[in-house]
């Protein structure tokens, strides 16, 4: 008992000089779990949103500046991407849904109000992936994943709010995408359509031979949005369109073998990539046991919890040492992708706090408080605020920190995760 306790002691003196507050690993559950909630609920509170609110409102072309580099440099004639605006939606969405702060009410109403007002198509329906600085349609073409983020950010505005509006706008892209981008023939959704909603081959998710037309990516995001619309519109169609997805997820983007996702698929699902993205793994590992609990099916749901940690054993793989998330290994060349990206390990932090909420193994908190540990020693940029969007291997942050695919969403919806799931 005496060794440990100055094992403890040794170690909070040196996560106390090296100027980072760092979770001790050898705390009790209870403390780790609370110190977690409280340091992500400070996180959120006083550098992601507070940032976010700052640094990105545009106020002379309205919504948000469409990139900031890594010096806190706002690029003025950047373009507006679909993505980063329906993800700030869903993120100050559910902040006021949780916190229920006037200001973060006011940036969600903002971003709605902006993306009903621009990136809406008001003659084909569905939203556009991007917009010019000024506000102006740039590209038109109908991205099924950019889709799926309309639909969450909406959908969560609504649930926050209770606007019908939104609801209405969210439910109108659901079924534009029923009507163009879902398979009839064996399910899933393609990938990209021009304006018009004719289909393309275009690769907008990392595609990367010409077999490939469905993904795992844009299939998690679908699932994602369809749950959340669920939650406020539970009608039996967006149901079943629910338990398919899971399904799918089950029976065709899982490997069976190995427990990793599948990246890529032609159209009948065979797979046509063999690439591992641990981000992805760790990611769909709570998202599929969350949209599982919304179908009241106990025998899915036993299901899918074997299936959430199985993922998550799969993704340990890319689990550095110092608790950091790689992003993806290439099965046929071997080679192991050593970037450190931001929302890799927001999710792992998440992943593996739902691993341990269904398991009871500390295992699985000791990986999500190292991951948290990792984020808060080179993530955070201590003196511009924000978060660095990637790091090197030695530890240094770079990257921008805002951009078409570098939003609030990963990052605070972990903090938001964290919190309330930590609720005592």
């Amino acid at each position: 008992m005496k060794t440990k306790c100055l094992v403890i002691i040794a170690l909070v003196f040196i996560e106390s000089v090296s100027g980072f507050s760092q979770i001790n690993s050898l705390l009790p559950p209870e403390q780790k779990l609370l110190l977690l909630k409280k340091a992500c609920e400070e996180e959120l509170i006083n550098n992601i949103l507070s940032w976010w609110s700052k640094v990105m409102p545009d106020e002379v072309n309205g919504g948000f500046y469409g990139r900031v580099d890594g010096n806190n440099t706002i690029i003025y004639g950047a373009p507006k991407g679909g993505i980063l605006n329906a993800r700030i939606l869903w993120t100050y969405s559910s902040a006021y849904r949780m916190t229920r702060n006037p200001e973060y009410l006011q940036l969600a109403t903002r971003a709605k109000d902006y993306i009903l007002e621009h990136f809406i198509d008001r003659e084909y329906g569905g939203a556009y992936y991007s917009l010019n600085a000024e506000g102006e349609p740039l590209d038109t073409r109908k991205h099924t994943y950019t889709q799926a983020f309309f639909i969450y950010g909406l959908s969560e505005y609504a649930r926050a709010t209770g606007d019908k509006v939104a609801l209405t706008v969210a439910l109108e892209i659901f079924n534009l995408l029923e009507k163009h981008a879902f398979d009839t023939m064996a399910g899933g959704y393609f990938e990209a359509f021009s304006r018009d909603w004719s289909r393309l081959r275009d690769r907008m998710t990392g595609e990367r031979t010409p077999a490939d037309e469905k993904t795992m990516n844009t299939s998690l995001h679908i699932m994602e949005a369809y749950a959340n619309l669920y939650r406020i519109h539970p009608v039996k169609r967006l149901k079943e369109k629910v338990r398919s997805m899971v399904e799918i997820f089950l029976e065709k983007i899982i490997d069976k073998k190995t427990g990793h996702l599948i990246c890529f698929f032609d159209r009948s699902w065979n797979a046509t990539s063999k690439i591992d993205s641990y981000g992805h793994d760790i990611e769909s590992s709570w998202l599929l046991y969350e949209t599982a609990q919304l179908l009241n099916d106990r025998k899915l749901l036993e299901k899918v919890r074997a299936t959430s940690i199985r993922i998550a054993d799969a993704a340990m793989e890319g689990i550095t040492p110092e608790g950091a998330m790689l992003t993806e290994k290439n099965n046929e060349t071997g080679e192991v992708r050593t970037t450190r990206s931001w929302w890799e390990q927001a999710e792992a932090v998440v992943g593996y706090l739902n691993a341990y909420e269904l398991t009871g193994n500390e295992k699985y908190l000791n990986t999500a408080i190292n991951a948290w540990n990792y984020i808060n020693r080179y993530f955070i940029d201590r003196t511009n605020g924000g978060w660095f969007s990637n790091v090197t291997p030695e530890g240094t942050g770079r990257g921008d920190k805002a951009g078409h695919w570098i939003c609030p969403y990963h990052n605070g919806r972990m903090c938001l995760e964290v919190m309330g799931r930590i609720k005592k």
